[in-house]
């Protein structure tokens, strides 16, 4: 029976359930990512994948519905309804593996294979423990990173826009911010999973942290895939 309780003033018991089951969530939607990529990347024609990228106002409409889409699926994860809440979820992990779909050929196609897609899910995950580690361990308060994520992430939906509009590249350096600005993500919200949500929102919670895995994943791809392209 879930508590509507934050999970902060729950008993460490109900905590460690609350953490098992965000944590287990996690691992389920990135496997279901891993699951649909693969699927889309045998099944989708390579014609189409080129025309998610080939024009500058296509690819920027696709991120656009794809933001849009994202403060939906936040929602609906962060209901009183279990159904709705999975249904978030779902709905954002899908998003996730069409969003990647074009990168992920790319990966394939013009790298060394899977060997690149490999090494960044390995340096993901692993930077992800090492951050989360320190979340839950640190007596410090991260509190102060909330603006710094919403103006960094201003910032940076900013300079996407404007490189697609005006067909420049941000280079190597953006993608190293944006590492940063994800791994700062994750700390915060790994930090306050305990004061933002209810022990029953672990879906939401998962969410969450899910999304943040992906825009981590997403630019160190990038980061390997410019050093051998």
């Amino acid at each position: 029976m879930f508590t509507n309780n934050l999970v902060m003033q729950s008993t460490d018991v109900e905590k460690a359930e609350f953490y098992r089951k965000t944590y287990t969530h996690v691992a389920l939607a990135i496997l279901a990512f891993m699951a649909l990529e693969t699927i889309l990347l045998k099944t989708v024609p390579a014609e189409l994948i080129f025309m998610m990228i080939g024009q500058r106002y296509s690819w920027l409409l696709v991120l656009g519905v794809f933001w849009l889409a994202s403060f939906l699926a936040e929602k609906w994860s962060l209901s009183q309804s279990k159904s709705v809440q999975y249904g978030g979820l779902a709905f954002y992990v899908v998003l996730q593996a069409v969003i990647f779909l074009p990168m992920m050929y790319l990966a394939m196609a013009y790298t060394d294979g899977g060997q690149v897609i490999f090494q960044a899910a390995t340096l993901t995950v692993a930077m992800f423990a090492g951050i989360s580690a320190v979340a839950f361990t640190s007596k410090k308060d991260f509190s102060f990173l909330q603006n710094i994520i919403t103006i960094g992430g201003f910032i940076a939906i900013g300079l996407i826009a404007a490189g697609m509009i005006f067909g420049f590249d941000l280079g190597l350096w953006f993608s190293v911010g944006m590492v940063i600005l994800a791994s700062a993500t994750i700390l915060y919200q790994t930090s306050k999973l305990k004061e933002q949500y209810s022990t029953s929102q672990y879906v939401g919670a998962a969410l969450q942290l899910f999304a943040s895995i992906m825009l981590l994943f997403w630019y160190i791809l990038r980061i390997l895939m410019s050093r051998r392209g």
